[in-house]
């Protein structure tokens, strides 16, 4: 199995969104930043690198009128 390798930011975001998910809760961007200690704004860079490297995937909402922005799940390894 290849080894992908990450950046600190990177690392920090991945481990953020599984920390979220390990609990319970859906990992939106908001709550994503909560546990980084970044800003939306800072994220936008690292998930869409997470996402290209296939290790996050984005989830958009599937309730009409109950969106509460996408959601980026981790990857399950099998």
């Amino acid at each position: 199995m290849q080894q992908v390798q990450l950046s600190e930011v990177e690392e920090r975001v991945f481990q953020a969104v599984a920390a979220l998910e390990a609990r319970g809760h859906v990992p939106y961007p908001d709550l994503i930043a909560e546990e980084t200690g970044m800003t939306e704004e800072e994220l936008r860079t690292p998930l869409h690198l997470l996402t290209e490297k296939n290790l996050l995937h984005r989830e958009d909402s599937p309730m009409a009128g109950l969106d509460f922005g996408p959601r980026w799940c981790a990857h399950q390894t099998a």
